[in-house]
């Protein structure tokens, strides 16, 4: 008995011993553990106070609208920021966010580049659906300012040399829109929707008058009266009317009346034509 009670106290002291270097070796372990991170967190923190990481020049920034890039002239019309600065300190979200505000970019993504140090910038930018004209009176009198620019198929206004700028070799649209957005803004989303669907080509829309819609088309002018939820309706009506020409002599129309679509009218101007004197 003795001898087995004399190897099972042995067996503890050699298990107790095993237990303690275990939980010596785990200390160790935590110990270079945090070391080896303490370490590398200050490595990241010295890299990234280096003066490398700095922005010192426009050239360090990419900025592509799709796969094209933007000449440097159109990126410092769109981008402000002060040099040098910390690529660190520069916060994307917000640089994206001023890009949005431009009234040519629909969205903008800003995000930092290591290598080489420096900022990549994709934008979006709205396509121009018409060519808009704004006429305003100045000081009360006859004379009107007409201030050209864009529209997109959502109404956001965009000024002509702003677009131009961005996109020297783009074609502008044909379609003219003539008003001030304000007028027409609440409807011309609908509008231009229909217009663009229509087999009847829409050359002019005057948004002048809030009373009276007026269409320039292939068959001629087109009242539609004032904008209402009847818009789709009208524009569909027209179309059914692209044979018209083939029935009236278009010179003899003065304006196609749809202001009530279950009435359509065809104002008819009763001048006679002219009579060449030449013939006999």
């Amino acid at each position: 008995m003795a001898g087995i009670v004399s190897v099972s106290r042995t067996d503890l002291a050699q298990r107790r011993k095993k237990l303690r270097r275990q939980r010596q070796m785990k200390i160790l372990q935590a110990i270079w553990r945090t070391f080896a991170i303490s370490g590398l967190a200050g490595g990241l923190l010295w890299v990234a106070i280096q003066p490398i990481w700095v922005l010192n020049a426009p050239k360090q920034i990419v900025m592509k609208s799709g796969n094209q890039l933007l000449s440097d002239d159109a990126m410092k019309s769109l981008l402000v920021l002060s040099y040098p600065q910390s690529l660190w300190r520069i916060k994307p979200s917000a640089i994206a966010d001023s890009l949005k505000q431009q009234p040519t970019i629909a969205q903008a993504t800003v995000s930092r580049r290591l290598f080489p140090p420096g900022l990549n910038i994709e934008i979006q930018e709205r396509i121009p659906v018409a060519i808009a004209q704004k006429r305003i009176d100045q000081h009360n009198t006859t004379n009107k300012k007409v201030t050209v620019g864009l529209l997109d198929a959502s109404g956001v206004w965009m000024p002509l040399e702003k677009y131009k700028s961005l996109n020297p070799t783009s074609k502008l649209p044909t379609l003219q829109v003539i008003g001030l957005p304000e007028q027409y803004s609440s409807y011309w989303t609908q509008l231009y929707q229909a217009v663009s669907q229509s087999s009847v080509k829409v050359i002019e829309i005057d948004c002048e008058d809030p009373t009276n819609l007026i269409l320039k088309t292939e068959l001629g002018k087109v009242h539609l009266g004032v904008p209402s939820i009847q818009l789709p309706e009208q524009i569909r009506l027209l179309a059914q009317m692209r044979h018209l020409p083939s029935k009236l002599n278009s010179s003899q129309i003065e304006y196609i009346d749809l202001k009530n679509p279950e009435s359509p009218l065809v104002q008819v101007n009763h001048k006679k034509p002219k009579i060449d004197s030449q013939n006999p």
